[in-house]
């Protein structure tokens, strides 16, 4: 067909084997892209700000700074590691990782290399712009205030006291004209002293996007300097490995209109060419019409089951999806474009009081294509408190448990683990040597299934999502997906039938394309119009169409998580906890702390653990991430009570009940016992403050009272210093927990 070619010509650049070579490691936007300006807008003094905080967070060390707890020496890449900072980055194309880079001009200008790389490291400019494009527009109005402020003197004494006096006029200096230590010690200030909460929100937003951006930015070969220091490398397949190679091919290309591509004429003719009906240009001079029988917004979960019923019904089905499509061909496991890829706000997704980091997936198949594999039934005693509590009988019914069935038929639901991943074998030790019950955890993969990098998406082809079952139906049948097509309201009329039915009725939505070649907005007429974009994204498309009903965006449960941390020396490595924390698959056993109460392991790859993770001082920080590779976390997981609230776009309000936060406690503490029986050399929390226990000689005595002082949110009734709280998905139907949005807290 003559739109498949001209589909094709446009790829090129863009799908596997359009052009890029065999070395290259997946998609072009999975491995780093660009564009072609900065947005952020900030002044040159509040860059010059920020990068002395950046300076301060991750500083220049001396090369023997790894060896104070006993770990081996690292050679140049240790030395390299320790002796850069986020100030002076050393990568010459950085920008390339989160599509952030100069214009033509100022290239041309700095058009060597080293250049670059030092202007660059001087305005760290991709901190700058993942937190206006990203953060909350009020937390981004308080950290460029602060900015602002500590980039004149008078502000920089208000803000860090006698910190900031030198020794000869005009006595004061300003944020970053202070020594490196007195910026670390303003720093170590804001983070923990209770009535600060503004400068510890500004704290926390600039410690994990900086964390975030040095550790997960790679150049134009996908690397980054750091990743041998810490012992990281993304997944490559295993020798041998009993599980299916990716496919080259695209399954969903038959009807997947990829609108990002495309100019008018091309988008025009690519749904006639798919069998839609697309009204003359002269009935709406605002819009391209298009009609069919249904409209599903989101093509997850919910959204691509619903689309394979619909279209196997013989309805015409469009789905609706902001994000790109992607196979497993294209997956490179690299963590910074995959996360700005494949995920909402690209990974950097927080609550209203930056205190949870949510992730939920933002691609073909949602949540589906970036979840954890976990797919697990729901609970018998849940199905009963639905029924009983909430006069949903269908939960406790036959019919229900048929569906489950039915669910993890599709998916290829496999109860067994062939070999378990370093974290879970701690898990499953720590729980035998306790006298625990540790269960195997279902999942939407092979039994042989040893990847760690599902949750940017399976590179193996493996896992099963809605993107390689449900949707696969749907297109056969002749759904079509649009792609970089967001949906903007849902259109409603006047209902004219007769009866007691509703005074309006919805005829479809309004659309736009990601496209600037695209023009007009979509305007999509169906006879039914359905809403699967999530518990996070579909209240703000409910608001935006007009429905004012008080509840909608409330009742939103998170599953709240509270993490724990163990660390096992590579030095004194025990053959039967052999591994890395970013090998093997990602969820495989689970503890069952009460009715409530669950223990599993997270995915965090080094962006994400570094986000995470309490910042102490740039030395301790340094020192936790060289041993990353061998530190195994385990988080507690609570259906909880309480409730937040979505009120906008990205906007959610989150803060856990007391009796969720004393669930969680339980949690931790349990989750701090299992990693101390599996034999760490140290544990601890990620609460603000560091809170951390050595394990060598241990008494009991010590233990105890160490595990008394654990708490989520507050370790004494006199000071508060939170852990950056977490979240995972919410209990969900059925086996649609797929662990869909999987979210954590940090540890700013």
């Amino acid at each position: 067909m003559a739109v498949q070619g001209e589909e094709t010509a446009e790829k090129q650049a863009a799908v596997p084997g359009g052009g890029t070579t065999a070395a290259a490691r997946g998609h072009p936007l999975l491995r780093g892209w660009r564009r072609e300006r900065y947005t952020h807008g900030m002044h040159p003094a509040q860059m010059e700000a920020l990068r002395a905080m950046c300076g301060a967070l991750i500083p220049s060390l001396p090369a023997d700074g790894g060896h104070g707890r006993g770990d081996p020496p690292g050679g140049k890449d240790l030395e390299r590691f320790y002796r850069a900072s986020a100030a002076d980055s050393t990568i010459p194309d950085e920008i390339r990782t989160f599509g952030l880079c100069l214009s033509g001009s100022a290239r041309a200008r700095l058009h060597v290399a080293g250049e670059l790389a030092s202007e660059i490291g001087k305005s760290f400019h991709p901190v700058a712009e993942l937190m206006v494009t990203r953060c909350i527009r009020e937390a981004v109005a308080l950290a460029w205030v602060v900015l602002w402020v500590l980039s004149t003197r008078v502000g920089t004494l208000l803000l860090c006291g006698r910190l900031c006096a030198g020794g000869g006029f005009p006595y004061v200096r300003k944020f970053a004209d202070m020594p490196p230590e007195r910026r670390e010690a303003a720093l170590q200030r804001w983070n923990r002293v209770r009535w600060l909460f503004p400068l510890r929100i500004a704290f926390a937003i600039v410690k994990i996007l900086c964390h975030y951006v040095f550790y997960a930015m790679v150049n134009e070969n996908s690397e980054n300097p750091y990743w041998k220091a810490i012992g990281y490398s993304v997944h490559e397949s295993r020798e041998g490995q009993a599980e299916a190679a990716p496919s080259p091919s695209r399954p969903l290309d038959v009807g997947v209109v990829e609108t990002r591509l495309l100019n008018d004429n091309a988008l025009l003719r690519s749904l006639v060419g798919r069998g839609l009906t697309v009204k003359p240009a002269a009935s709406d001079a605002d819009h391209h019409v298009v009609q069919c029988d249904a409209v599903i917004v989101g093509s997850g979960c919910g959204g691509g089951v619903a689309a394979a019923m619909l279209a196997s019904a013989g309805y015409k089905v469009v789905v609706v999806e902001k994000g790109d499509y992607f196979t497993a061909a294209d997956y490179s496991s690299i963590e910074g474009p995959s996360m700005e890829r494949l995920f909402e706000r690209g990974g950097i997704f927080c609550t209203s009081n930056v205190t949870t980091m949510i992730f939920t997936g933002a691609t073909v198949g949602g949540g589906s294509a970036v979840n954890w594999s976990a797919s697990i039934r729901t609970p018998r005693e849940v199905t009963q408190e639905w029924a009983r509590e909430h006069g949903l009988p269908v939960f406790a019914s036959p019919g229900y448990v048929q569906a489950m069935d039915a669910v993890c038929d599709r998916l290829s639901v496999t109860d067994g683990c062939r070999e378990e991943g370093f974290q879970n074998k701690v898990v499953r030790r720590g729980c035998e040597a306790l006298g625990l019950c540790a269960d195997a955890v279902p999942r939407n993969s092979s039994e042989g299934h040893f990847c760690g990098s599902c949750n940017f998406g399976c590179p193996t082809g493996d896992k099963r999502g809605t993107d390689t079952t449900w949707l696969v139906d749907a297109v056969a049948r002749g759904a079509v997906i649009l792609t970089g097509c967001k949906a903007e309201h849902f259109v409603f009329e006047k209902n004219s039938s007769s009866g007691r039915g509703r005074g309006k009725k919805c005829v479809g939505l309004v659309a736009t394309c990601a496209s600037d070649g695209v023009t007009k907005k979509l305007r999509i007429e169906a006879r039914v119009s359905i809403a699967a974009c999530g518990a996070l994204m579909t209240p703000p498309l409910l608001r935006s169409s007009g429905l004012k009903n008080r509840h909608i965006g409330r009742n939103l449960h998170l599953h709240p998580v509270s993490m724990a941390w163990g660390y096992f020396p590579e030095s004194r490595q025990d053959p039967q906890l052999a591994g890395k924390c970013y090998e093997g698959g990602i969820i495989t056993s689970m503890h069952r702390v009460t009715e409530r109460t669950i223990i599993e392991t997270p995915a965090l790859g080094p962006g994400a653990f570094a986000a995470m993770v309490p910042w102490e001082s740039g030395r301790d920080m340094k020192e936790r991430m060289h041993r990353y590779s061998r530190t195994a976390h385990a988080f507690a997981l609570v259906r909880d009570r309480g409730a937040g609230f979505v009120d906008g776009e990205g906007r959610v309000r989150f803060t856990p009940s007391r009796e969720d936060v004393e669930e969680l406690r339980h949690g931790l503490r349990r989750a701090l016992r299992i990693l101390v029986a599996a034999g760490a050399a140290e544990v601890g929390t990620h609460r603000s403050d560091g809170q951390r226990l050595r394990c060598k000689g241990l008494r009991d005595e010590d233990l105890e009272a160490f595990l008394d002082e654990i708490s989520p949110t507050r370790p004494s009734a006199k000071r508060e210093r939170p852990s950056r709280e977490a979240a995972a998905p919410s209990a969900g139907k059925a086996a649609r927990r797929h662990r869909r949005r999987r979210r954590f807290g940090t540890g700013a």
